[in-house]
């Protein structure tokens, strides 16, 4: 490829994610302006019964730089190849099919194994967590029982695609109530208007650990949050047939005892024979050689192999305490890094065997790249589920560090 096409292509793409930012900040400040400020909403529910629904997803990326230079480019999300394309009636009928069946369960909360059929009035908010793929996420209280959790909270519109993001959102975690790397819903209140889908409430997510801590991950202690993360992803794929697509810090949650679960569905795929059939959503800062500049553009399928990269890049990220292309100012600079320069490496103040684990995540050709069988069978991932890491007392001291950097 000639050096013009080639950076044509690049600049192309940039547009696409520039329009694609526009259009999610837009709809955020809509959002917003409905309510009149950007406090939680109420539903208004369909019948008597409210149903459950949020996803804690308590990320919200800054538009440039963090704290401690971890500068990365703005949260630009890639999902300008979904939004061309035409809506069918048959999407539409789908769409609505699932939210009928979803609804039937809308107002019962599962707490401490107990089904609870609850009103949304029962729901006290507590202020506002962040931002997910299609939502707000706010931090609430169920007044019967005074436990807390985490709401997502999604406008229901005209919009397709949106529509598409919170039925996906809403079916992973809902089908996800077994595995234990992955965020659990505890219910939903669904809407004409709304969807709220409640979640276990978490005490942080990794990209906010950092910058409040600024501070990198002790490797044993990113050696479980691998472990976590790997076997997240696995099940994603092997269980449902589905491809996160935007795997970074951000999604990636914290609780008290020191457990990672993985977050935030609304962007995932489904897989077809193992591809993923559109180039839609994720965040460019983390994505993959083989989505910026596909090898056949005819086919712009991909795998897994995809989240493995994302993966890669999040670890060096934590690893080191900044974004490995800290010194990119925009999204098309990182872009041509990616496919132009030798991925990011780990020094040798790391281990042999996390230096080739994220070697092997951050091989460039995807082909080579291996799945997560073989990444679960790497030596850093065996050695890191066979080690004792007290996890809890790990969170008990970087906690201390979180709440002097919001007084700071």
């Amino acid at each position: 490829m000639s050096t013009s096409s080639f950076l044509s292509r690049l600049d192309d793409l940039q547009q696409r994610l520039m329009a694609e930012n526009r259009s999610l900040e837009d709809d955020r400040r809509n959002r917003n302006a409905e309510t009149g400020s950007p406090s939680p909403r109420r539903p208004r529910m369909l019948t008597s019964s409210a149903s459950e629904g949020c996803l804690p997803n308590t990320s919200t990326r800054s538009s440039s730089a963090p704290s401690s230079g971890r500068r990365r480019p703005g949260n630009i999300q890639f999902d300008g190849f979904a939004r061309s394309q035409s809506r069918t009636p048959h999407d539409s009928a789908e769409i609505d099919q699932k939210i009928e069946e979803i609804m039937k369960q809308s107002g019962i909360l599962t707490l401490n194994g107990q089904k609870i059929r609850t009103d949304v009035t029962d729901m006290e908010s507590l202020g506002e967590l962040g931002h997910g793929t299609c939502g707000q996420v706010v931090r609430m209280r169920h007044k019967p029982s005074s436990l807390l959790m985490a709401v997502k909270q999604m406008r229901r519109s005209g919009n397709r695609e949106e529509n598409k993001r919170i039925i996906m959102d809403l079916d992973v975690v809902i089908k996800s109530h077994d595995c234990p790397y992955i965020v659990q819903c505890v219910g939903t209140f669904i809407t004409k208007s709304e969807v709220w889908i409640c979640m276990e409430l978490m005490s942080t997510c990794l990209d906010k650990l950092l910058k409040r801590t600024c501070q990198p991950i002790p490797e044993k202690v990113l050696g479980k949050m691998a472990v976590s993360i790997v076997k997240a992803l696995h099940y994603l794929k092997e269980r449902h047939g589905v491809i996160h697509r935007d795997v970074k810090p951000s999604n990636m949650l914290l609780d008290a005892k020191g457990t990672v679960k993985l977050c935030d569905f609304g962007i995932s795929g489904r897989l077809v024979d193992s591809k993923a059939k559109t180039r839609s959503a994720g965040c460019a800062a983390y994505m993959a050689p083989e989505r910026i500049d596909p090898p056949d553009p005819t086919r712009p399928d991909y795998d897994i192999r995809a989240d493995v990269w994302s993966l890669g890049i999040s670890l060096v990220e934590l690893a080191t305490g900044e974004f490995p292309y800290k010194n990119c100012r925009t999204d098309f600079e990182v872009l041509t890094k990616v496919l132009q320069e030798d991925p990011p490496q780990l020094s040798r103040e790391f281990s042999a065997d996390l230096r080739s684990f994220v070697k092997d995540c951050l091989t460039k050709d995807y082909k080579r790249r291996p799945k997560y069988k073989r990444l679960l069978e790497h030596g850093f991932i065996r050695r890191s589920e066979a080690e004792q890491v007290d996890m809890a007392a790990w969170f008990a001291d970087v906690s201390s560090l979180m709440e002097v950097s919001r007084f700071t």
